[in-house]
């Protein structure tokens, strides 16, 4: 996997601090993307061991507290992304509790495959579906596009 930008603390997108991740690799392409530059699966970094390393200790950093971590794109759920989003995911899970998992992609949550659904499985907020530019709104909270869903999949973490 590869990513484009990580960010330690992020107070857009999504609630609360947070760290936020933007992987590379979009297949959806949509006309009037924001992130264009993160379409292609090998631009940006190559995703090491050490960045998922870097991740956990923010996530953990008790300086500065954070609830959780947003994974965008491009689309975490990307075929190239899936297997590495996976393991980062578990690892959240594992090693840093109370910790909540917000995720954009293009896919629709009802069309997602097994491989994608075992990702979100373990997230609390997908928020789903293409860019529309034609149904932009700018005040929309968390959505670019009005076609677009929050799902909240899990109880949020206290």
């Amino acid at each position: 996997m590869f990513y484009h930008q990580y960010y330690p603390i992020d107070v857009v997108n999504g609630p609360g601090t947070r760290c936020t991740l933007f992987v590379s690799g979009c297949e959806h392409q949509c006309r009037g993307c924001y992130n264009q530059s993160t379409w292609r699966t090998d631009s940006g970094h190559p995703f090491t061991q050490e960045m998922a390393d870097r991740i956990i200790a923010d996530l953990n950093d008790t300086k500065i507290k954070r609830r959780g971590i947003t994974f965008s794109g491009g689309d975490p759920l990307h075929p190239a992304n899936q297997a590495d989003v996976l393991a980062l995911v578990k690892r959240i899970r594992a090693e840093c509790p109370g910790k909540d998992i917000w995720m954009w992609t293009g896919y629709l949550l009802a069309e997602l495959t097994p491989d994608q659904q075992e990702i979100t499985a373990l997230i609390d907020v997908l928020v789903d579906g293409k860019f529309v530019q034609e149904l932009a709104d700018p005040s929309l909270v968390w959505r670019g596009s009005s076609n677009q869903v929050i799902h909240y999949l899990r109880q949020p973490a206290e």
